[in-house]
């Protein structure tokens, strides 16, 4: 996660995929939203309706009538399967607000985050939107050494937050910073901003002579049943899933966040370098969803209208 964002309104308290269809690990899930028509001012002569902004779309997607979404459906409050299965979350709520104004119905695959890149890359769905932070990595296609792995991604900004320090209710372990994880084990997601940020901490660590230990898990589920069970130190998550943890609790345990928000930067909606004309017509239909007051809502009912930004930005993080 970079540290620079999009212009934001006001700041709130990540994620790569199936090279096959088969490797997808849910089934295709459908929510339907009917194509409406907005009002709303705005300059720049952008579109004005759903059929304006239907025609941006690229022919394949308008001749399905559907936008094919991948995401990790594991990430409570971001993306998440409610009861029965169905998707749900802030960027379920998004999509489908999206989709409405765009004139054509949402599908998620549910797909494991460190596989999302390579399912959007292979052409297995349209986009990603599932927490995934935008970064100069991502973008250009780059490892930590900036060297050249992939393809790259583009971006579509449209929430801002950080990541959080979470550890097992009472601090047992007296964890206030990153330093102090330096001679402990931590557990987190596989792929995440995260896991580039605690690996930065193992060199850190080193040079003070007490190892840090790393333990990457598919789910962050997983990684704060770790924290529970006494087995990590700490859990390293977006603070919106670090928030919900402590609340609800989660993975059999209870849990408190410690220490400041680190790494500020933009969530971003991801798309395959080539897919421009798709990612335009988002920008335009991220916009009016701003304008009309619905993207306000959206985040409001989830309670992060902290992280809410001004406007679209095409990979606005740096």
């Amino acid at each position: 996660m970079s540290t620079a964002t999009p212009p934001a309104r006001s700041r709130a308290p990540h994620r790569t995929a199936a090279l096959t269809a088969a490797a997808v690990t849910g089934a295709l899930l459908l929510t339907g939203c009917s194509a409406t028509s907005s009002s709303s001012g705005g300059g720049g002569g952008d579109a004005g309706s759903a059929s304006d902004l239907h025609a941006l779309l690229p022919a394949q997607i308008r001749s399905a009538g559907v936008l094919r979404i991948g995401a990790d459906l594991t990430y409570a409050p971001i993306g998440f399967k409610a009861e029965g299965g169905a998707p749900d979350g802030l960027d379920v709520d998004l999509a489908n607000a999206l989709g409405g104004l765009l004139g054509v119905k949402v599908q998620f695959s549910d797909v494991p985050f460190d596989r999302l890149r390579l399912g959007l890359q292979a052409h297995e769905y349209d986009l990603v939107m599932s927490g995934m932070t935008d970064n100069p990595q991502r973008r250009d296609g780059t490892d930590d050494q900036a060297r050249k792995v992939n393809d790259g991604l583009d971006f579509v900004d449209y929430f801002v937050t950080g990541t959080s320090i979470v550890v097992a209710k009472g601090n047992p372990q007296k964890i206030a910073k990153l330093d102090d994880l330096c001679g402990k084990t931590v557990a987190l997601q596989r792929d995440t901003v995260q896991a580039v940020l605690v690996e930065r901490q193992v060199g850190a660590c080193q040079k003070t002579g007490r190892k840090l230990t790393v333990t990457e898990t598919e789910t962050d589920d997983q990684a704060l049943a770790l924290v529970a069970q006494g087995k990590a130190a700490a859990d390293l998550n977006d603070t919106p899933v670090a928030q919900h943890a402590v609340k609800n609790g989660r993975a059999g345990g209870q849990f408190q966040v410690v220490g400041p928000e680190l790494q500020v930067a933009p969530y971003g909606i991801a798309f395959a370098k080539e897919d421009s004309a798709l990612r335009d017509a988002m920008v335009k239909a991220l916009d009016q969803l701003i304008r009309s007051g619905e993207y306000d809502k959206v985040l409001a009912k989830w309670g992060l209208g902290g992280g809410a930004v001004q406007s679209a930005v095409v990979n606005g993080s740096f």
